[in-house]
């Protein structure tokens, strides 16, 4: 994977990506996650083509953790 010192990389260099299980039917607010990477690469799947942000693994733990448990206004 590109360096990116979790800025935004572009996505068709970064692998397999996988959907959400929390993704609605609706088609809106979306993520995917790119596998096999040391980061977690993280886009918009409405935009797949489109910017990445990077997050590292202790990172993107400690936001999903915070998404799970309701620290987000959403």
């Amino acid at each position: 994977m590109p360096s990116t010192d979790h800025g935004i990389a572009y996505a068709g260099t970064l692998g397999s990506w996988r959907k959400s299980s929390y993704s609605g039917g609706s088609g809106a607010e979306c993520l995917e996650v790119a596998v096999g990477n040391p980061d977690v690469p993280v886009r918009d799947s409405n935009s797949p083509h489109g910017p990445v942000i990077t997050f590292s693994a202790p990172h993107w733990t400690t936001f999903v953790a915070a998404v799970v448990d309701g620290q987000f206004d959403i």
